[in-house]
């Protein structure tokens, strides 16, 4: 008898801390207006929430949900050494910044952060190994494959990540950059350099004169021009990609570039404008002939070899293209 009074004791305990247990916990889970409520006076605050954990699982994990969420996994902090989640943070935050200002905001989109140092269990749970990824949750149901920005593909620009947005949630945001007056200022430097200059030369202005000199500040010109000079201005794309196979100097895609590239673009086309002005050199001097064919096969091995890996480039942009010559 004492014994089954003890055992009717011990369960009785068992069942008052169990039911305890289950209505704290689900007294602690915020309702679907709560949620909305609490995002939207953090958003009011910042225009990209920072989660941690716990957040994550509260507001993001944990059902229902009536808005949708951009998240980026990234690793921000200094001893991990990630340049490219910097250069996505600042494009991240750009787009978060352009729908918080614009007339499409609502509380049914919210962007948010989760760093790898903060929520390190979220990235177990998403079975995440590399940084930085965006990712669509939406409203309804579980993220799908497609709700993956694919970075190796598109990159992380504030512009594919609009595009990619709008293709997940059907809205459309407009990036709006903050002013960058480096350029404005560069010119009117340039400019004011070249006016006391050439006051400083007013009594002696045959240099303008040199054919020479205005031939070679055209081929620079159409050097920068055709590089992506202007593209980069306007996109501000990043110096270099790091991937998981490594560095990356050329981008993948047709559609975008990285500042390293158009680099390498310009002392290529300067390689092969070389090679013309050899073979043209070869065709117009009354020397050696000896010289003159010297010249003559330098310059055609120059366009023929850097035209090959300028085209080589073209065809690792442009998927399909099916022409090549010496490189593939």
């Amino acid at each position: 008898m004492r014994n089954s009074l003890s055992l009717g004791l011990i369960c009785l305990i068992a069942i008052i801390h169990c039911s305890s247990a289950q209505m704290k916990k689900q007294s602690s889970s915020l309702s679907l207006a709560d949620r909305v409520q609490h995002l939207t006076e953090m958003n009011t605050k910042k225009a990209v929430l920072r989660f941690d954990g716990q957040k994550f699982k509260e507001y993001i994990k944990n059902g229902p949900r009536n808005y949708s969420a951009i998240v980026m996994f990234t690793a921000l902090a200094s001893q991990r050494n990630c340049m490219v989640c910097h250069q996505a943070n600042d494009e991240f935050i750009i787009v978060a910044n352009s729908f918080r200002y614009s007339q499409m905001y609502s509380n049914k989109l919210f962007f948010i952060v989760v760093d790898f140092d903060e929520g390190s269990d979220v990235f177990q749970m998403l079975q995440l190994n590399t940084a930085p990824i965006f990712m669509h949750f939406p409203a309804k149901g579980k993220p799908k494959p497609s709700d993956t920005l694919d970075i190796q593909r598109v990159g992380y620009s504030a512009e594919a990540i609009v595009k990619f947005v709008a293709d997940r949630t059907d809205i459309q945001i407009r990036v709006f950059r903050p002013p960058n007056y480096s350029g404005p200022m560069a010119f009117i430097m340039l400019f004011a350099l070249v006016a006391g200059f050439l006051y400083v030369k007013r009594n002696n202005l045959e240099f303008l004169y040199n054919k020479v000199m205005w031939g070679v500040a055209a081929v620079l010109f159409c050097f920068a021009m055709i590089s992506g000079q202007m593209w980069n201005h306007i996109r501000g794309p990043p110096f270099i990609h790091k991937t998981q196979n490594g560095v990356a100097y050329i981008h993948g895609s047709s559609q975008g570039q990285f500042v390293l590239e158009t680099y390498i673009v310009i002392l290529l086309n300067a390689a092969i404008v070389v090679g013309m002005i050899l073979i043209s050199e070869a065709a117009t001097r009354k020397n050696d002939i000896r010289v003159r064919r010297i010249m003559a096969i330098v310059g055609l091995a120059l366009v023929a070899f850097f035209f090959s890996i300028i085209l080589s480039i073209f065809r690792s942009k442009a998927h399909g293209y099916p022409y090549s010559f010496l490189i593939k």
